[in-house]
């Protein structure tokens, strides 16, 4: 009797092994994140590069190019292992806010602001444009630029881009400033947007997206973060922060028109401009990304923002989504899985198109009591719903705020293969940092 039981129980253990295999594979269970080097692109010696920006090829992953401010671009052909260094040249002047994306023939651009007149890098007061300069040879050599406006009297400033897989158009959103820093009542803060139709040639005529105007002070009551991104149908999306809200609006004619009352996603507490102690400043500003893939997700529209909801002392990252193309948006979903009040702060968003995974890079201070910081990646496979968190940084470090730390960071992610790019501080020296991260998932098998 005892061997028959014993036979049976083996034999329901094998079906349910079988059966819970087959679960696994139909609901596509992941594999853990794999954490890999560390590896430094800029160790910072002459200048301190921060504000770092990152794109894998779309059409080679070993090909990856990134740049720092004020005029730093990088190229890596083995995947992100090991990288070279350059300087971005251009006649209208490259004065910082780099942005790197590749397009879907593997040519890339590289927008930054302009500053003809060659103004130190301390003064802001003039920013007079927009550049967009492009490489067909895989970031080896870059063309002298074009821009979205002609020379303005106005300011232009903090811009993003997103390119559609459908074409290539390649699409840019910034903020205009009537004049940057003003604390004139009569001087106001939009968003802006362009589009270029032929590779980055040239580039339509700018129109203000955001139904309400800010100050021009680079604070909470200015109108300033938008980032684009492009829906599976070739929707635009994107979202900024103002008044302590943060507001989407979208596009389904490529940018022709836009809705005439944007939406609001959430509240953003505290607003989108919060002190970080160790840090000269510190911004919460939003991410958009939009799931083209297979995956269950496809049409998901995510949102990634940071702010103080839960105190000052108490700095969180969080997502909200929409599965109805942004018309009502979920709760905000804490990223973040430490239980520590602590600072987790300048979030940025990748999602792999071959997935549907959610990539979200950010500092740490979850493991200490001071201003020692780490660097985080958090992950979702299920559409945003939870996060797993791992630590990417090789050691902590302490900023310094005496030294500019910048205001964003950045990540890629394509075909399995995350980079994130991060700056880091240590002693006084600024240096810039990716993580190899190449993960096999069961949706790619």
């Amino acid at each position: 009797m005892m061997i028959r039981f014993s036979a049976y129980a083996i034999l329901i253990c094998l079906l349910l092994s079988a059966c819970n295999n087959s679960i696994k594979s139909a609901l596509q269970v992941p594999n853990p994140l794999q954490i890999g080097e560390a590896v430094m692109i800029d160790d910072g010696k002459f200048f301190g590069p921060c504000e770092p920006t990152i794109s894998i090829s779309k059409t080679n992953p070993d090909i990856v190019v990134a740049g720092a401010i004020l005029d730093r671009v990088y190229r890596s052909e083995d995947g992100g292992r090991s990288w070279t260094k350059n300087k971005m040249k251009s006649e209208y002047g490259v004065y910082g806010d780099p942005v790197v994306r590749s397009d879907f023939n593997g040519h890339f651009y590289y927008a930054h602001l302009s500053n003809p007149d060659g103004r130190p890098f301390v003064d802001t007061s003039f920013l007079d444009r927009i550049v967009i300069q492009k490489s067909i040879d895989s970031g080896q050599n870059w063309n002298g630029g074009t821009f979205t406006l002609p020379r303005s009297p106005k300011d232009q400033d903090k811009q993003w881009l997103a390119i559609d897989p459908i074409d290539n158009t390649v699409y840019i959103t910034w903020t205009e400033f009537d004049l940057y820093a003003s604390k004139k009542p009569e001087d106001k803060s939009r968003i802006l947007f362009s589009k270029s139709v032929d590779q980055g040639q040239s580039w339509s005529y700018p129109i203000i997206l955001s139904e309400k105007e800010g100050d021009c002070i680079d604070s909470d009551q200015t109108t300033e973060g938008a980032v684009p991104s492009v829906g599976p149908q070739g929707q635009i999306y994107a979202a900024w922060s103002y008044d302590e809200k943060i507001y989407f609006d979208k596009s389904y004619d490529k940018g022709e028109t836009w809705l005439e009352n944007d939406i609001v996603v959430a509240d953003q507490p505290e607003g989108w401009d919060y002190e970080i102690p160790g840090l000269q400043r510190c911004n919460g500003m939003p991410i958009t990304a939009v799931d083209r893939s297979s995956s269950p997700h496809n049409g998901t529209i995510y949102i990634n923002w940071s702010d103080q909801r839960n105190g000052p002392d108490n700095t969180d990252i969080w997502l909200s989504k929409s599965t109805d193309e942004g018309d009502t948006w979920s709760k905000p979903i804490k990223v973040n899985n430490d239980k520590a009040n602590k600072h987790q702060f300048l979030t940025w968003m990748a999602l792999d198109q071959t997935t549907g995974y959610i990539y979200i890079v950010f500092y740490d201070r979850r493991h200490h009591d001071d201003n020692t910081t780490d660097v985080y990646i958090a992950r979702s496979t299920d559409g945003g719903e939870s996060f797993d968190n791992q630590k990417i940084s090789k050691k902590s470090f302490l900023p310094n705020a005496s030294i500019f730390f910048g205001d964003y960071n950045d990540i890629s992610a394509h075909q399995g293969k995350v980079r994130p790019i991060w700056t880091q501080l240590d002693n006084t020296g600024l240096s810039i940092w990716t993580s190899i991260i190449d993960e096999t998932t069961d949706l790619e098998k």
